[in-house]
């Protein structure tokens, strides 16, 4: 597949990389709400890893790091984060003082990427949906994960900001925002990428402001408008008096005391990498993990 056919098609990849690089270094109150949801779900897996990854900490949640570092004590760590900017932020937030005793006996925490199938678990909270090549995100987290080892993620679904979205489209404007993936797509991309078993499920948050200046600057922390047919000159004082009228007009809620409202469509993804299949060649090549995994899955099967 083409990187053009696996490039989401309403995403403009360099307003991805604008943003990738410009997003403000701070775990925002919706991401670690979703992350401390995703972490609960922790408890049904009965997978304990004794390394494991984070992607993107701080715009995925810093605090739900801490409770990922308690819910695994022993298990060593791999932080990775692709600005320095937020890798220096991670850094202070996580690595204990010297002097603290609560990071004497704690497990190694590396800020790096961690080597090909070295991780049982890679968790990447909020980090999909607005990246413009996520099949070869998808592709790297699958080199990264050990055989057996699991992928724990979550994302915006396509539900999110329709309030906001239909404004738009009443109104004549080009579009709020780019569209976002459905779940079921991730999981055909999860399949494809070699991942076994993906569960998909989704829930609604309806978040709720006293105005819109509140909501607006929410959104600016969250993400930004990434659509090829966003608007794309600059916005004038007027227009954002007209914005903010518009909503506080057409997305006042009865059902929340006349407060504005927004719907955030989460996505929760898992998935398994299973020990590679053996194809039936003249001549097959395999790594030396290759072989072993190979090798352990026959004698499993033989138990069976």
């Amino acid at each position: 597949m083409s990187q053009e056919q696996s490039r989401p098609p309403t995403i403009d990849p360099p307003a991805a990389a604008r943003w990738a690089r410009a997003a403000p270094a701070l775990s925002p109150w919706l991401h670690e709400e979703v992350a401390s949801r995703m972490e609960d779900r922790l408890q049904w897996i009965k997978l304990q890893p004794t390394r494991w990854a984070h992607w993107a900490p701080v715009r995925g949640g810093l605090q739900a790091h801490a409770l990922l570092a308690r819910r695994y004590p022993g298990a060593e760590c791999f932080v990775v984060e692709a600005q320095e900017r937020r890798a220096q932020v991670a850094m202070k937030s996580i690595v204990k003082p010297w002097w603290n005793p609560a990071g004497w006996a704690a497990a190694p925490t590396r800020f790096e990427m961690p080597l090909d199938a070295s991780v049982q678990m890679l968790w990447a909270n909020m980090a999909l949906h607005d990246v413009c090549a996520p099949e070869a995100l998808i592709a790297q987290w699958h080199r990264a994960l050990a055989t057996d080892g699991f992928l724990m993620f979550s994302c915006l679904g396509p539900d999110t900001l329709r309030e906001l979205r239909g404004l738009y489209q009443a109104l004549g404007w080009p579009p709020a925002g780019h569209e976002f993936t459905d779940m079921h797509d991730w999981g055909d991309m999860l399949v494809h990428a070699g991942f076994a078993e993906p569960v998909m499920d989704m829930e609604r948050i309806t978040l709720t402001y006293e105005t819109p200046a509140r909501l607006l600057q929410d959104l600016r922390e969250l993400g930004r408008n990434l659509h090829p047919q966003r608007f794309a000159a600059l916005r004038g004082r007027r227009w954002q008096q007209q914005l903010e009228r518009e909503m506080a007009a057409r997305l006042a809620d009865p059902q929340h005391e006349g407060r504005l409202a927004l719907t955030f469509e989460i996505i929760y993804g898992h998935a398994l990498k299973p020990a590679p299949r053996l194809t039936i060649r003249p001549e097959t090549s395999l790594s030396l993990d290759e072989m072993r995994a190979a090798l352990r899955q026959r004698k499993k099967a033989a138990q069976a």
